[in-house]
């Protein structure tokens, strides 16, 4: 089974963006977010009693995703991943009562199994910015954006309780502000990283 990569980070971080980066060098498999062909995210984004059903149905999809990468040669590279959208996005929704107790243990239970047949990721790429630059770059998005910007500093303690958690030698810390588009320095970290693992 092959290495598995993965992006985490607040919305508007620029996870899509260093993902695309690091896609256009040829190391990776690649998976993205697709926000237009989930089902529920549209009906969510305007009645949060949507929540549920957009939960269990990211986390199955990310959980596919992910396990169609792991049977590739090249290492498997995801901006977000099954991961994120449940220490992240799972954990928000219920603080804001967009689940109730019942759905998101329901929700935890699910991720919990899938970890149980998927492996954890090898490499966690934990981005940060300024919340200056994470408003600018969500103000400019064309896409849906489930997380608002008053969300950012919530999703992104609850993410950083998720690394934090983890051994330390799989974490990778980027300030993804002082990059221009095309991630520069931090692509060459991360494939400077993976060529010392």
């Amino acid at each position: 089974m092959n290495k598995l990569i993965v992006l985490v980070g607040t919305s508007g971080v620029g996870k899509t963006t260093l993902a695309r980066a690091l896609d256009q060098t040829g190391f990776f498999e690649s998976a993205f977010e697709s926000h237009a062909d989930r089902p529920f995210q549209l009906q969510f984004k305007r009645d949060p009693k949507y929540a549920f059903a957009n939960q269990i149905d990211y986390l199955l999809f990310r959980a596919d995703q992910e396990r169609q990468l792991r049977t590739q040669e090249r290492p498997a590279l995801m901006d977000g991943g099954l991961d994120q959208d449940y220490y992240g996005f799972t954990r928000l929704f219920h603080a804001h009562g967009w689940l109730t107790e019942a759905e998101f243990d329901l929700c935890r239970r699910l991720y919990t199994f899938i970890r149980t047949l998927l492996p954890a990721p090898n490499l966690v790429i934990a981005m940060s910015a300024p919340p200056e630059t994470i408003q600018g770059r969500l103000a400019g998005r064309e896409r849906i954006n489930i997380a608002s910007v008053k969300d950012a500093e919530m999703l992104t303690h609850f993410l950083n309780q998720w690394v934090e958690s983890l051994p330390q030698e799989r974490i990778l810390h980027l300030d993804a502000s002082q990059e221009g588009p095309a991630y520069p320095t931090s692509t060459n970290r991360i494939l400077s990283r993976l060529e010392l693992d």
